[in-house]
């Protein structure tokens, strides 16, 4: 299928599922969810930091994530990224860092660099460091030879972030160290729990070729944070993904296991988007937590 043609259809399908939402019909009315749902920057330029703030604060979100490297960023700022959540009102709950786990002569290295970030975090008001493994040529990549040294650094990198207050969540993803069921599964089951705890990337699982529902159920005693993303493989500008309820991962089925679920962190909607093309991200942003509102999640007002 061309891109173009992909994109239309991609475009006609959330417009018209974001005008259903609104639509008072008894095939749109669900069951009340008592869960929390926040929104990460991702959809927007990490230059356009204090547009994503206002505009997931405008919609009702419980809570924000950014990315460690723009909490730095804004340190030589007044008030840093503290001065525009305060201003609209929008508590940070979590930040990404990106963490070599495979190469043990930087362990050292990755395990201060974490430290920094939880820093941040924690002077912000956040209590979770969202832990990404490190990109690999997949092809090539043996995961075996590299376990031992994922396993180690995770438990050194997530210990010394929790000793700050911080909780660390690790963060599968495609086309990184631990992308597969198998390798998932295998980390999760060898790490230490007290310290390395569970942040899926419902999204991420399902382009992955995974049962998202059945890891999230197989690994809920250790879930404490949670990026809530969905997938058609189909729109190359958003890498695949797009807003909830236009693709592939079974979301209701998720909200129900979550929301009975006590979190340390925050069930996270997350749509990457290249900005490559006329999308709004507001207008993803909508189209998502329409699809949550039918579902019986509630807002901010």
């Amino acid at each position: 299928m061309k891109v173009s043609t992909t994109r239309r259809n991609f475009v006609r399908g959330f417009v018209i599922s974001a005008a259903a939402a609104v639509l008072p019909s008894p095939l749109l009315a669900m069951k009340k969810r008592q869960i929390q749902i926040g929104h990460t920057g991702i959809t927007w330029r990490n230059n356009e930091i204090e547009q994503a703030i206002a505009d997931v604060s405008s919609q009702g979100f419980y809570g924000f994530e950014t990315f460690d490297s723009v909490l730095l960023a804004w340190e030589d700022k007044p008030g840093g990224l503290g001065a525009p959540l305060k201003a609209h009102n929008l508590p940070l709950i979590s930040g990404y860092c990106s963490v070599n786990l495979t190469d043990a002569s930087r362990r050292k290295d990755e395990v201060a660099k974490a430290v920094k970030s939880a820093g941040l975090i924690k002077k912000y008001g956040g209590r979770i460091a969202v832990i990404g493994p490190n990109g690999v040529n997949r092809s090539s990549y043996d995961f075996a030879a590299n376990k031992a040294n994922i396993v180690a650094t995770l438990n050194e990198v997530c210990q010394a972030v929790s000793d700050t207050g911080i909780t660390a969540v690790l963060h599968q993803h495609t086309g990184t160290c631990v992308e597969s069921k198998e390798e998932t599964y295998a980390v999760l089951d060898a790490v230490n729990p007290k310290y390395v705890r569970f942040g899926p990337d419902i999204g991420q699982l399902t382009k992955g070729g995974q049962d998202a529902v059945k890891v999230v159920k197989d690994y809920l005693s250790i879930v404490d944070h949670m990026h809530l993303k969905d997938w058609n493989g189909e729109n190359q500008d958003l890498a695949g993904y797009c807003p909830l309820g236009l693709g592939k991962v079974d979301v209701p089925a998720i909200l129900d296991v979550m929301q009975h679920k006590k979190l340390k962190g925050m069930v996270m909607v997350e749509l990457d988007n290249s900005r490559k093309t006329d999308l709004v991200p507001l207008e993803l942003v909508k189209t998502s937590k329409n699809y949550l509102v039918k579902q019986g999640v509630s807002f901010r007002s």
